[in-house]
């Protein structure tokens, strides 16, 4: 019996959605229907059959990428290795446990719909897996999402073999002692089932789903802390007009201003405002608004990958067909993860302004500078605002779209690449920064009304400023803030996904 167990639950006979990824950060038990075991095993018979007629299958009967003009290896474990083993070449740092587990689920999908043609005990092994707590050690440098994600695929096939390095309870060790510790075999295959293990873009859908899903609390974040920020301030509340917003045109941007007069709901101006805000105050239904729409474009983009299927050869039993082509070509993802990336990035811009709005006492009808109780004795906000400038850079450096880098690789046989995978993993890079910003606004707002800002006056809004005050302390001397941002950071994800579920 492997070690671990979950209340949490997946099933191949449905859609897996982006939010679902996140799952399998801990042991998650997946549900393998009948239906699915039944067609996964007459794919299987199907690729069998066709191997024994004297056709070229692509990885079954022949070699790799420009190598297919020559025969592959008799031996099914042979190839395999041959599969395998010459992806074993990456570097850089491993991607986190996560999203190595992620990467696994998403394959575990794409090899369900049963066009693969890998065997069944393939399958049940990724099921088992993903009910324990190991996980792959996977460098996250090597691929260019053209062929699928073969070389970081590689990685996972060779831990499941016992080879290479694995983590088991977040410990990096050898894949053989931690598949041991898990209660798990090593992982027998052959030429088919290898290469339908790496030749997909599932990393890629893992990393970009992940990515969505915690963009999907940002952005409800970013409203949040806006209405929050209105209210603190006592800014007039026009810009969120419905007729205003809907005279825009764009359903998203009403969508924020919405979500902006439901947390105000109760709230009323100071009067003491200018008659036009700043644009990090004024033009924020437009801003979080449009980059709403990013996310929920990179959202559905990445569902489509994760319940596709995207290795090569695809086999279709009820007609006989063996189909070579190019579904692991991750064009979609990339797009759409570099779109959101730009996204990400304004999301950003937005959190640092409006901390620099904040800590201007000009700017906030005299709150003193940088929020301090005591200026010049204490600093207060001064070394978040620092290091928020430091991370908006960061974001605006990485945001070069990775999905036009195209290079000529493999004899030419890849001679046009995506580069969705490194898109994707600038995209969880991204939202990570992201609550950085956020979480360092949070502590400002909770700041302001302690030296001097009114608390907000919407019951909602007062209910969240005193969470966050709950959770964080009144600077009255400096102190170190980035254990405090941290919390902060975790309970506006809180906050943000009980305010998903009422939607």
């Amino acid at each position: 019996m492997p070690v671990g167990t979950s209340s949490a639950a997946v099933n191949l006979a449905a859609a897996l959605e982006p939010a679902q990824l996140e799952l399998a950060r801990g042991p998650l038990h997946v549900d393998l229907p009948g239906e699915v075991r039944a067609r996964v095993a007459r794919c299987r018979e199907f690729v069998r059959e066709m191997s024994g007629s004297g056709r070229a299958i692509y990885g079954v009967t022949t070699g790799f990428g420009p190598l297919v003009e020559f025969a592959g290896r008799a031996d099914g474990a042979a190839q395999s290795d041959n599969t395998i083993i010459h992806h074993i070449v990456g570097h850089g740092e491993l991607m986190p446990p996560a999203v190595a587990r992620a990467a696994v689920l998403a394959r575990l999908f794409s090899l369900a719909r049963g066009r693969s043609g890998v065997s069944e005990h393939v399958v049940t092994a990724l099921i088992a897996v993903l009910g324990t707590e190991f996980a792959p050690a996977v460098p996250r440098l090597g691929s260019v999402g053209a062929s699928g994600d073969l070389q970081p695929l590689a990685y996972v096939a060779h831990a499941l073999r016992g080879n290479g390095n694995a983590y088991f309870q977040g410990q990096l060790m050898p894949a053989a002692d931690a598949l041991g510790r898990a209660g798990l075999r090593e992982l027998e295959l052959d030429g088919r089932d290898a290469l339908a293990l790496v030749n997909g873009i599932s990393v890629t859908a893992a990393a970009l789903g992940l990515a969505v899903a915690q963009a999907k609390r940002s952005h409800r974040i970013a409203e949040l802390l806006s209405a929050l920020m209105t209210d603190v301030l006592g800014c007039g509340q026009e810009f969120t007009s419905a007729g205003l917003l809907a005279a825009f045109g764009h359903p998203d941007v009403a969508e924020t201003g919405a979500a902006l007069r439901t947390w105000l709901a109760g709230s009323a101006p100071s009067g003491e405002r200018p008659l036009q805000e700043a644009y990090s105050i004024r033009c924020t239904p437009q801003l979080i608004g449009a980059a709403g729409t990013s996310v929920r474009h990179a959202e559905d983009v990445v569902r489509r990958d994760l319940n596709g299927v995207s290795d090569n050869p695809l086999f279709f039993p009820e007609s006989g067909e063996v189909v070579h082509g190019g579904n692991f070509f991750g064009q979609p993802s990339a797009f759409a993860a570099d779109q959101l990336n730009v996204a990400l990035v304004q999301l950003g811009n937005l959190a640092e302004r409006q901390l620099d709005l904040l800590v201007d006492p000009h700017r906030t009808g005299g709150l003193p500078p940088m929020l301090s109780p005591l200026p010049g004795q204490h600093h207060a906000l001064q070394g978040v605002q620092l290091c928020t400038t430091a991370t908006v850079a960061a974001m605006r450096r990485a945001a070069t779209p990775a999905s036009v880098q195209s290079l000529p690789t493999n004899l030419h046989n890849q001679d046009v690449v995506p580069f969705g995978t490194q898109a994707a993993f600038t995209a969880l890079d991204q939202v990570g920064l992201l609550r950085y910003l956020h979480a360092g606004l949070a502590i400002g707002l909770r700041q302001a009304v302690h030296v001097g800002a009114r608390r907000p006056r919407a019951p909602r809004l007062a209910e969240v400023f005193d969470r966050i005050a709950a959770e964080v302390p009144p600077i009255a001397e400096d102190r170190p803030l980035d254990t405090e941002l941290r919390r902060a950071a975790v309970l506006l994800d809180t906050i943000a996904s009980e305010v998903e579920g009422e939607r």
